[in-house]
């Protein structure tokens, strides 16, 4: 190989994943998918880049035409400012278009639709979350699913082995 050839540089993209429900998607049938901003304050992005969130009880409320997440868990960092009092559990507010946010109302007034935070990504150095609009799952559709899972895992054991 001659020294003036380019070498191909390999990018590592590093993962824009903050968090993950996975327990929304195993409970949830999810039909469709948002993309919102979060309101935070300045601990709590410190907090996220150091990997300090859970959205595992989280759910998204509905109150007077906004939306609102409520039950996600922001550790604050112990080297947190002394003079805000941070609070884990607040309400963080959620940023989307009216259009989007009245789609997700009229969805939620229909029977068993729940809106969920599905997880938390960074966007152009922003924390976005995306949302859905979901129906509750019964037993046997988690059996099924947990079925197919297997299935799905043992036919990809069965092409590795040949």
């Amino acid at each position: 190989m001659p020294y003036n050839a380019p070498m191909a540089k390999q990018k590592k993209t590093p993962s824009n994943q903050i968090a993950q429900n996975k327990k929304a998607r195993f409970d949830y049938h999810i039909e469709e998918t948002f993309e919102a901003g979060l309101s935070l304050e300045g601990w709590e992005v410190k907090s996220i880049r150091a990997g300090q969130i859970s959205l595992k009880e989280s759910y998204v409320l509905l109150k007077n035409g906004e939306a609102w997440l409520f039950g996600a868990h922001i550790t604050p960092l112990l080297s947190a400012s002394t003079h805000v009092n941070p609070d884990p559990t607040r309400l963080r507010k959620l940023l989307l278009h009216s259009n989007e946010l009245n789609k997700i109302i009229g969805a939620v007034e229909r029977k068993g639709y729940s809106v969920l935070p599905l997880d938390l990504h960074w966007r152009r150095g922003k924390v976005k979350a995306e949302i859905g609009i979901g129906k509750g799952k019964k037993e046997f559709d988690k059996r099924a699913t947990q079925k197919e899972r297997d299935w799905n895992r043992e036919k990809q054991r069965a092409l590795k082995s040949g």
